[in-house]
């Protein structure tokens, strides 16, 4: 999770986020956001394991990430160990 954090904060996506892991409201974020956040590597290799067209994929991610990152971090802390992975699996699930 702080490898997410990390990169979306070197992509200047770091407010967006922490809107996400505190407790106030979720910002929204864009497809292109999100390519721009992830990497367009992780993205493609996200969209091939699913079977998408990284359209799909950064589409999906743009409308659950936010909510994801809002539900495992419910204090306002990101989670140490097995919870994002849980997170992980939830998202997959919704690519599928």
């Amino acid at each position: 999770m702080s490898g997410l954090v990390q990169s979306f904060q070197q992509k200047g996506l770091g407010d967006t986020i922490s809107s996400w892991i505190g407790t106030g409201q979720n910002w929204s974020i864009s497809p292109e956001q999100i390519e721009e956040g992830l990497g367009s590597e992780r993205i493609q290799n996200l969209a091939a394991k699913a079977g998408m067209s990284t359209e799909e994929v950064t589409a999906k991610l743009s409308e659950l990430l936010p909510t994801m990152i809002d539900k495992i971090t419910p204090d306002g802390l990101v989670p140490e160990g097995g919870l994002l992975d849980k997170g992980l699996e939830f998202l997959k699930s919704k690519l599928s």
